[in-house]
């Protein structure tokens, strides 16, 4: 699991480098797509034999999964990696606390919003505007991938729902990229560090996620997720030379604290009534 995340903080720290190349929808575009083929290539989805329905749930999905990329990395453009990841999580949690029937529920959203609150108090320098927008849309869009991810696994089998949804949202997001990023795109070492991307954000944490879902009770892997934000400025420091302040630390260590805080009282009402919980999917 944290092998896991680790690959997705490194493969968005390779993106970041890709930036000046290609610019954010082109790196959207390449992961997208080495990611829908290496989908389509594992699971080979069934395309015949579904409804109307089953398609409009389907199509919704790729859209969410397109729009949530397309805003993460242009949040990750503007603003360094741990805050934007950090307001990422709001997304999930925020859905976690409404759909709980636990007043303790919204302290824990207060409590994250305290801490997203901090990260502006100069914890990675000055944050850019547009930059912390995209990141709560992006946040917004990870909500609604989650919602459309839990319906599209109840219509389609396996990964097929995935797969599908992936190639749709690279179909969405290519001619953007593409506009962006012109010829610079095609060339060799370009498209090699795409893929890389696309393995080391999706591919690989997708099957290790997998893996441990299999050995792990579901609370303790969201709980493991939650930590997605420490992960994600340790690579940012590391890799990107992105620094951070005291204040920084206490501010993402209040937003994990709200994560793990939602994810055990989403857990108690999952023990008692059967109600879903949405930070199970925060890979």
């Amino acid at each position: 699991m944290v092998i896991g995340l680790v690959c997705q903080e490194v493969g968005a720290s390779f993106a970041v480098l890709l930036f000046p190349a290609v610019g954010a929808l082109g790196m959207v575009s390449l992961r997208l797509s080495f990611s829908a083929i290496v989908l389509l290539a594992v699971f080979r989805p069934a395309l015949r034999g579904h409804a109307a329905r089953d398609w409009g749930t389907v199509i919704l999905f790729g859209v969410a999964l397109a729009a949530m990329n397309a805003l993460f990395y242009e949040a990750l453009a503007r603003v360094p990696l741990g805050a934007t990841v950090t307001i990422e999580v709001l997304g999930p949690l925020v859905l976690s606390v409404v759909m709980s029937r636990r007043a303790v529920s919204w302290l824990w959203a207060a409590l994250a919003f305290a801490g997203v609150a901090l990260l502006g108090q100069g914890s990675f320098g000055t944050l850019d505007p547009l930059g912390v927008v995209f990141a709560f849309a992006a946040a917004a869009a990870w909500a609604l991938y989650i919602l459309m991810s839990a319906r599209t696994g109840g219509r389609f089998p396996r990964f097929d729902g995935l797969a599908i949804a992936m190639t749709i949202g690279a179909v969405l997001a290519l001619p953007f990229g593409v506009a962006a990023a012109g010829p610079a795109i095609l060339q060799p070492n370009i498209l090699l560090l795409g893929a890389a991307v696309a393995m080391l954000s999706s591919t690989i944490p997708y099957a290790l996620e997998l893996v441990a879902l299999r050995r792990l009770p579901s609370a303790t892997f969201s709980i493991l997720m939650s930590l997605s934000p420490a992960i994600a400025t340790t690579a940012g420091l590391v890799l990107l030379g992105q620094k951070l302040t005291v204040i920084g630390v206490v501010a993402i260590a209040l937003v994990i604290m709200a994560s793990i805080g939602a994810v055990r009282t989403a857990s108690r009402n999952a023990r008692g009534d059967t109600l879903p919980n949405p930070l199970d999917e925060l890979g």
